[in-house]
């Protein structure tokens, strides 16, 4: 059995996403055995206490950086962390992370990299973006997290149309429905199967 350990912020969409999907039975051996969360009022920690799983607070405000990014990898290290997943988490966090956890940290962008990502993408400014520039299909990027922002491997991805009568809003939750609340459980899965490996910055994915 693997530890996942799942980082959030905010309302934990994501989080559910993993957690239906593990009573499903759909990670394989891998078992979400903490939620630590960078705000004490995010709503995912009461998703992860109705699911019985241990949840952390790790308070971002007023702590820099590097100090945070410091805290964070002893709290991994604690959890024994198999597999780190970043689910709305809002907190941009020192290279420090990644180097104590290489290949081993995930997060879902709501896009197809290398397209709408890196600094300033991120919630409804990616649907937003994509609208404006008259794309005919998006999606969500599943892909492992280096110090680059957006940047690291990608391990899988999945596209929706853009509708001529979209809303930032309504794109958004099309993209999550049908892409990141699948492919976030289905790379966690494969990821402790040992079914992804990376080689020269490219992450193979072997099902």
């Amino acid at each position: 059995m693997k530890n996942i350990v799942v980082l959030v912020s905010g309302g934990g969409t994501n989080l559910q996403a993993l957690i239906d999907a593990e009573k499903r039975g759909e990670l394989g051996p891998g078992h979400i055995s903490c939620v630590i969360s960078s705000s004490p009022k995010a709503y995912a920690l009461e998703r992860a206490a109705n699911a019985g799983i241990k949840t952390r607070v790790l308070p971002k405000k007023g702590v820099e950086r590097e100090e945070y990014t410091a805290q964070m990898v002893a709290a991994l290290q604690e959890e024994k962390a198999d597999l780190v997943i970043l689910a709305g988490f809002m907190v941009i966090m020192s290279s420090a992370l990644t180097d104590a956890f290489p290949n081993a940290i995930m997060n879902v962008h709501p896009a197809l990299i290398p397209s709408f990502c890196g600094p300033g993408y991120y919630g409804l400014h990616v649907h937003e973006a994509v609208l404006a520039s008259g794309v005919k299909v998006t999606g969500a990027t599943v892909h492992f997290v280096t110090e680059v922002c957006d940047g690291g491997p990608i391990i899988l991805q999945g596209v929706v149309p853009v509708e001529n009568d979209d809303t930032p809003e309504v794109l958004q939750r099309r993209v999550m429905e049908n892409v990141e609340w699948k492919l976030l459980p289905k790379a966690a899965r494969l990821f402790c199967e040992d079914k992804i490996r990376v080689e020269n910055g490219i992450a193979k994915v072997y099902e």
